[in-house]
């Protein structure tokens, strides 16, 4: 099966005992890992090496990880590509810039390996979601979201959603005129086992605003609990 492939993970870290100790624990578990330790060196091994995921430290050579980051969702080729900062405890704003240029998810430093490993599988499951019991498309005025083949079209073009937003978008579309709260929104789209502020659905739904305009006026916020995507659409 397709799903059984053995993925490949690319740590872009400049520091070779945290790069080294990464690639250990993610092959021990059955990963493929290449390590690129500069920003540069990362976006070639992309290219030649098409990795299911990368793990993008911050603090690089040359580029840093935020350019990087840029960099690989201004090509349509890679807009998708998983990417999991590492960042320091002290770079709060870096991190929220992260995630606005489209990291789906981060680790601070330090950081358990094991607790890295779980999390890069929690990811991969949310991105192979099976669901045959699941309707394979849903649709929200003049957005359809394909569910098999993970995309999103708006008035027939495409929109390049990241993981962690395409999760965001599903789970509103599904429950339309429900409020859902920021915690069961990071619960259900970032994980039980995620350690990060509610700030961070804030960010996604901010960005998934600015890719698909039309939501803007639909994803309502309500004060002190969530978000809500109203029963009907626009029509304009």
């Amino acid at each position: 099966m397709a799903s059984q492939r053995r993925k490949t993970i690319l740590i872009v870290e400049d520091d070779p005992d945290i790069s080294q100790l990464v690639k250990h624990y993610l092959e021990k578990d059955g990963f493929h890992a290449h390590i690129a330790k500069t920003g540069l060196d990362a976006q070639k091994l992309v290219v030649s090496e098409h990795p299911d995921l990368v793990i993008l430290d911050l603090m690089l050579p040359e580029m840093d990880g935020l350019e990087v980051c840029k960099a690989l969702r201004n090509k349509p080729e890679t807009a998708s590509l998983p990417i999991m900062m590492l960042t320091a405890k002290n770079e709060e704003s870096d991190t929220i810039v992260g995630l606005e240029l489209g990291a789906d998810d981060y680790v601070t430093k330090p950081f358990s390996p094991k607790e890295l490993v779980a999390r890069v599988k929690a990811l991969f499951r949310r991105l192979e979601r099976t669901s045959e019991e699941q309707p394979t498309s849903l649709s929200y005025g003049p957005l359809l979201m394909d569910l098999t083949r993970h995309e999103v079209t708006v008035k027939g073009k495409e929109v390049s959603l990241t993981a962690k937003e395409f999760g965001l978008l599903e789970l509103l579309l599904r429950h339309p005129g429900r409020v859902l709260t920021r915690d069961m929104l990071l619960n259900s789209v970032w994980g039980y086992d995620y350690y990060g502020t509610t700030r961070t659905v804030d960010v996604h739904v901010r960005r998934l605003k600015v890719k698909v305009p039309f939501l803007g006026e639909t994803i309502v916020s309500v004060k002190s609990l969530g978000y809500k995507l109203s029963d009907q659409p626009l029509t304009s």
